[in-house]
């Protein structure tokens, strides 16, 4: 039990009020972990040297009231990514949270920015992680969630020409966000026990991957908005585009069609939409050449993979008329949707 626990260590560079805690170092091994601090003494479940204390956590990362940032290591291989909040004054311990994820220009702190008013109305806890290109690069580290490695991009065509599919799940993206989902709630005392997600263009492909492959999470309800292409539930496509040769079983499908994962689409994100860069290709254009008809196939193909299971879909189709590839309307959007009224 106490070699499990180590290695569950992370650090969470979070301070509450003037709560501060001690800080620990690996001792130095010029390997990557020497960068990487923790919050209580033990062995480095990286390179298993042993912990000494370093020095205290700076003060930049205390969360508080209004819109901030801390840094945040995983605790499965330490990587980093910065996460961006926003604290409503009026918070209290049964306040809901949202993950807003990013799409592909990689920037968490002006996507964190657009749901400051909805935060403030609906009195919830935005966490805008930021996966950066220089610690996850490709669209295979964030969109795939690293599901895949060693890609060879062709440049005379959208496209993969080769990679290589990554088993280690310990390695994928997904579990980041109960990680720092329980850390800001334990620093917090909050109340809650789940949280939902937004994610749009890039962001909608990590969450509707979310959703499938890693079910079981304390993502609640999961809005994957106007996803470029999608990973969809049909066994003869060949993975990414579908599950051959994926790590999805029968069980494990069963139990996704379950998630509360709402595809969320722009009625004015289709063939004619000139806005972000749409991934043309063989292998996606099976699933249409505009993000409407990628999201209504997914949904669809979802459909009848769970109908040949006899399972029920929990999953749910909505499309946000007259709007187009545009995260700041398709938000508002969201925003109601999950925490607004019939008076909104």
């Amino acid at each position: 039990m106490a070699t499990k626990t180590l290695h569950l260590l992370f650090i969470l560079m979070l301070v509450t009020c003037n709560d501060l805690f001690s800080q620990y170092v690996c001792t130095p091994c010029n390997a990557s972990c020497d960068t990487i601090h923790f919050t209580a003494p033990g062995i480095c479940p990286h390179c298993n040297m042993q912990l000494v204390l370093g020095s205290s956590p700076n003060t930049n990362n205390e969360i508080k009231a209004g819109s901030g940032k801390f840094s945040f290591a995983n605790s499965r291989n330490g990587k980093q990514v910065t996460v961006h909040y926003y604290l409503p004054k009026t918070l209290n311990k049964n306040s809901p949270v949202l993950f807003v994820m990013h799409g592909a220009g990689r920037n968490g702190g002006p996507y964190r920015d657009t749901w400051v008013e909805h935060a403030d109305r609906y009195n919830v806890l935005v966490l805008a992680p930021e996966y950066s290109d220089d610690k996850y690069p490709g669209f295979w580290n964030y969109n795939l969630a690293g599901m895949i490695s060693d890609v060879k991009v062709n440049k005379e065509r959208t496209g993969i020409d080769s990679y290589k599919i990554n088993s280690k799940k310990e390695e994928w993206v997904f579990d980041d966000f109960d990680e720092i989902f329980d850390a800001v709630k334990d620093s917090l005392k909050l109340k809650v026990k789940t949280y939902d997600m937004f994610g749009h263009s890039a962001g909608g492909q990590i969450l509707h991957r979310l959703a499938m492959f890693k079910p079981g999470s304390k993502a609640n309800r999961i809005l994957a908005s106007n996803s470029g292409w999608y990973t969809v539930p049909d066994s003869t496509a060949l993975f990414p585009y579908g599950l051959k040769n994926s790590t999805a079983t029968k069980k494990l499908l069963t139990k996704a069609f379950k998630a509360q994962l709402i595809v969320f689409l722009g009625e004015k994100d289709n063939e004619n939409e000139k806005r972000g860069d749409l991934v043309r290709s063989a292998e996606v254009d099976v699933q249409g050449t505009g993000r409407l008809a990628r999201g209504k196939y997914f949904y669809t193909k979802a459909k009848q993979y769970a109908d040949a299971l006899r399972v029920g879909l929990k999953w749910k189709l909505v499309i946000v008329p007259d709007v187009g590839h545009d995260h700041i309307a398709m938000g508002n959007a969201a925003a109601k949707y999950l925490y607004g009224s019939e008076n909104d």
